[in-house]
């Protein structure tokens, strides 16, 4: 009798708040889409309720991916849920230290902003203005080395929605640890002000984003569509930014490409590398 294939266990780290969002069933069928995709095995996954229910993976799953959520990434402080997410964080990144086999970390938006506090990457600062809408994302120089990107183009484009962002980076930290900015915000010449840091890899195991690679056409006209939302894009960036937004929907060059490549690749390389030649 075939033994059967030990499953490949994702955690997902739920910081929405409960707030209706698209990005959760985004995540979940993109690891969805990885089932027996890698060597034959089964991959399943359970959602951890972490900001509305203080619920927290331990470290017995193999991969971590941390979600987009609302609000400030300072509205934890003091809370049972924050404290327990920075505690995971200290207690993977240790087992990583001091393990062979490694844990796999996909952090986004939300998550990315508030990894970047718990590491101490950079100043996690209030925006402006609202970013809404399919942005370009511009590679640094290790972004253009970056394996997750390659096939996309320099810029690609991604579903981008924050009111807050990370700024002034702590080379220091950043070099202690050996991570990577792997990505910037668009360039706006018009705009006098440092651009956002849109990604960095913390080391081979762990990255985070600041966009939405999950998100896909659907999910945004969810949101661009609701006449409360179509109405604040137009007063905030007038008429012709919110036809930019549905043409750019409509583009398949644009965000799909995004979505089929960015985590897809994260995951298929974490699976290949747990489960390396059809390993029980």
């Amino acid at each position: 009798m075939t033994k059967a294939k030990s499953p490949i266990r994702v955690a997902i780290i739920d910081l929405y708040d409960n707030l209706p969002n698209e990005g959760m069933r985004c995540i979940k069928e993109i690891v969805s889409q990885q089932d027996k995709k890698v060597n034959g095995h089964p991959v399943t996954y359970e959602v951890f309720d972490t900001r509305a229910k203080a619920e927290i993976p331990d470290l017995s799953y193999d991969i971590y991916i941390s979600s987009g959520g609302p609000g400030s990434p300072f509205d934890g402080e003091g809370k049972e849920w924050e404290k327990k997410y920075f505690h995971w964080w200290e207690s993977l990144w240790r087992y990583n230290q001091n393990h062979a086999a490694k844990k796999y970390v996909f952090a986004i938006c939300h998550s990315f902003q508030m990894m970047c506090r718990y590491f101490d990457f950079a100043e996690v600062t209030r925006r402006g203005s609202k970013s809404f809408g399919v942005m370009p994302v511009h590679k640094t120089p290790a972004g253009a080395q970056e394996w997750l990107y390659d096939g996309l183009p320099d810029p690609f484009y991604a579903a981008d929605f924050r009111d807050w962002q990370v700024v002034q980076p702590n080379d220091n930290r950043l070099q202690e640890l050996g991570a990577e900015i792997l990505a910037l915000e668009k360039i706006r010449p018009h705009v006098p002000k440092e651009r956002s840091l849109m990604a960095i890899r913390v080391s081979p195991e762990i990255v985070g984003v600041q966009f939405h690679p999950e998100a896909d056409p659907d999910a945004m006209r969810v949101h661009a569509v609701k006449p409360e939302r179509k109405q604040d894009i137009i007063a905030r960036f007038g008429s012709g930014k919110y036809v930019e937004l549905m043409q750019r929907l409509d583009d398949p060059g644009l965000l799909w490409q995004t979505r089929n490549t960015v985590m897809p690749r994260f995951l298929e390389d974490a699976m290949t590398k747990l489960r390396p030649n059809g390993h029980a």
